[in-house]
């Protein structure tokens, strides 16, 4: 391989890693990614007014910090999200379906829906 030829697979194989380091780094969640309040579940509206009084909540693990290992919402520093369940009938255990507030639970009006165990999320709007 020429000198030149080398440079130019040098610089391609750069840029290429280049453009995949600018997609990887947006780690939010998608635009759009949103559900509307009235478009939720039942239980996860119930679970939502939960969250704004400050409990009781049913689960333990419910207002423990979420740590946003799968880097799907925005980033924070970690403590900054909680996480709470969302009952699925029929379910013998938790289940799959979450809702997780950033900041003040209470009072943010930050609030991500999952379905399928933090593998989406989508930003719930009111």
């Amino acid at each position: 391989m020429s000198l030149r030829r080398g440079w130019i697979w040098i610089v391609l194989c750069l840029g290429l890693l280049a453009a995949w380091a600018v997609g990887a780094r947006d780690d939010r969640v998608p635009a759009g990614a949103e559900v509307e309040l009235r478009q939720l579940p039942r239980e996860a509206r119930e679970t939502l007014a939960l969250i704004r009084a400050g409990g009781p909540f049913p689960y333990d693990k419910d207002g423990t910090v979420f740590g946003n290992r799968e880097r799907l919402l925005p980033r924070q520093s970690r403590g900054y999200y909680t996480e709470y369940t969302v009952k699925t009938p029929g379910s013998r255990d938790r289940g799959a379906r979450r809702i997780v507030a950033g900041g003040d639970p209470r009072t943010s009006g930050e609030y991500w829906y999952t379905d399928d165990h933090y593998r989406s999320f989508r930003r719930i709007r009111e």
